[in-house]
């Protein structure tokens, strides 16, 4: 990754809808050259995809909270299994294997708070590998929308 490839990255983040030939009027560069870094930026891995950023309200889904997960026995199969199925709930929005004290941390979103107690009561008091979970509601979340490289260590 080079100055010109973080530019690239930048600009994408802050609006991955502009078009090539406008990120390369921006960096002062010709669009062949843009369209080129991007394709091995893609290559790379580096770019993973492009998203759209939905307000969750918007789709009936104005409670967020945090879940953190114990299972036991602490298993390959279990951990495996805890996380495909746990992350084909549509009320999931992402799931975190953990070191420490908690096994996942679990990010879901409810219409209400009713509904997310009635979520948990039926999603997780039920499952056997479950030995405990804490649920901390999300008053707010900030995202940071342009992520730079952090400096190489010498």
């Amino acid at each position: 990754m080079d100055e010109l490839d973080s530019a690239i990255i930048r600009h994408l983040q802050e609006d991955a809808r502009q078009s090539n030939r406008d990120i390369a009027r921006k960096l002062g560069i010709a669009p062949s050259t843009c369209l080129e870094r991007t394709r091995l930026l893609r290559q790379r891995g580096v770019i993973r995809g492009y998203h759209a950023e939905i307000d969750l309200r918007s789709l009936n889904r104005g409670v967020q909270a945090i879940v953190a997960v114990q299972v036991r026995p602490l298993s390959r199969t279990v951990v495996q299994r805890f996380e495909r199925l746990v992350s084909e709930l549509p009320e999931v929005l992402s799931v975190y294997t953990m070191a420490g004290s908690d096994d996942f941390l679990v990010h879901v979103t409810a219409q209400d708070i009713d509904h997310l107690h009635a979520f948990l009561l039926d999603r997780f008091t039920s499952r056997r590998e479950i030995v405990g979970f804490r649920t901390s509601i999300i008053y707010q979340h900030l995202r940071k929308p342009v992520l730079e490289p952090l400096p190489e260590e010498e």
